[in-house]
């Protein structure tokens, strides 16, 4: 523990008021849902903890007070950041205030890099410690925040196998806690029962479409993947039925505005609201939008054709950016190979999907091979209990008794 928190009455030294407040922040859907869960771990261990700060429905339900709503400011690419300025800067200005009016006595931070890193900035110089749970991806890009992280940061929990040995072997001091989709991935229900309680066939080929939780992705990538399902559609003899989530954070109107109203009189379309994991494990090859969708995935052992698309700008940006990386896919770089085929930017096209999917469907050494290595990447994800981990490593730095 920092003596200076100590002295300011954060730590084991101050009241009880002070040493139970925690800030925690998450940007997106997936943080929330991971706060969420760390929350509750920590509650678990020590009932008295309060929470404040930024999140959304996940949090929200966990009893965090939420200062902002993430989902007003929860946008990917440089480009697209530039258009919600002002939403950022009120959020940072919010969470920067009750910061120093009511000091927590922790700051966890979960991703969102260029934010987070701005707010542990400001807990720096209040003295309050920051726990850093599902870190940046500085091995991927922008490596040189590695040296911020190590300043600002007291301890970081990493839920990736290979980033323990990166962080440490540039002098911080990380902990590799699992990952937090091991213990949220759950399928309540079988294939057949999947099918039944839908009205459809077993036996025939099922295909999910799965082209990501926000509206850019939406406009983006569905008209493609609806495309690539009508060419699988007239060119095998086989009876299709696509498989289409609508997340939360998107309207069923975004996804006919984009390509469904046209689509849906050629294909079998299924649009799914709930049980998303048992909806994923009942397909037989799945196209997705790059992302944590990948590794749901993989831990569901299904096939699958990762695509990604941003602006051009963005694009343009981003490859000076990364130029060291073989693979964007989560699934290629912890297996340290192509397992899954990944298609990036203009790749991303209804052809070049419908030839990588119907690899997967029709040929079976294509399709043991991507399972050979799907059950790989399980391996090096380790055991469940990340949010257990994770709390643990806060709650020490709270100076809690464990």
């Amino acid at each position: 523990m920092n003596p200076e928190n100590v002295q300011a009455g954060y730590g084991i030294a101050g009241g009880q008021g002070a040493r139970h407040k925690v800030m925690i922040i998450a940007g997106e859907a997936s943080g929330d849902l991971h706060g969420a869960r760390l929350v509750q771990a920590m509650r678990r261990q020590e009932p008295g903890l309060t929470f404040c700060g930024m999140g959304s429905r996940e949090m929200a339900a966990a009893g965090v007070e939420i200062l902002f709503d993430a989902s007003r400011i929860a946008v990917v690419g440089i480009v697209e950041v530039l258009a919600h300025f002002s939403d950022i800067f009120t959020a940072l200005n919010i969470l920067k205030k009750r910061m120093q009016a009511d000091p927590p006595a922790l700051l966890i931070l979960i991703d969102f890099p260029d934010f987070n890193l701005m707010l542990a900035k400001k807990a720096k110089k209040l003295g309050i410690p920051v726990f850093y749970y599902i870190s940046p991806q500085v091995w991927a890009w922008r490596t040189g925040r590695v040296k911020t992280i190590g300043r600002l940061v007291d301890t970081v929990g990493v839920i990736l196998p290979f980033e323990e040995s990166f962080y440490r072997s540039r002098g911080v001091a990380a902990q590799y806690v699992g990952h937090p989709l091991l213990d949220s991935v759950k399928v309540d229900t079988d294939r057949d029962s999947f099918c039944k309680r839908r009205g459809i066939n077993p036996e025939h080929k099922l295909v999910g479409l799965l082209p990501g939780s926000r509206k850019k992705e939406i406009v983006a990538l569905l008209p493609d993947l609806l495309e690539s399902a009508k060419r699988l559609l007239g060119k095998y003899d086989h009876e299709f039925v696509f498989l289409l989530p609508v997340a939360a954070t998107i309207s069923e109107e975004e996804l006919w505005e984009n390509g469904l109203a046209h689509y849906s009189e050629f294909l079998n379309i299924h649009l799914v609201h709930e049980g998303r994991y048992d909806m994923m494990a009942a397909c037989d090859a799945v196209v997705a939008a790059s992302g944590t969708v990948a590794l749901e995935l993989a831990i569901l052992d299904i096939p699958m054709v990762v695509v990604y698309r941003v602006s051009p700008a963005t694009y343009i940006i981003g490859k000076l950016l990364v130029r060291h990386m073989q693979f964007f896919s989560l699934v290629n770089l912890i297996a340290e190979r192509l397992v899954v085929p990944e298609l990036l930017q203009d790749e991303v096209n209804p052809g070049r999907i419908e030839v990588e999917l119907a690899r997967l469907l029709f040929d079976d050494k294509a399709r043991n091979e991507t399972r050979a290595g799907l059950a790989l990447v399980r391996e090096k994800l380790g055991k469940p209990g990340a949010s257990v981990q994770a709390a643990g490593l806060a709650l020490k730095l709270l100076g809690c008794e464990q």
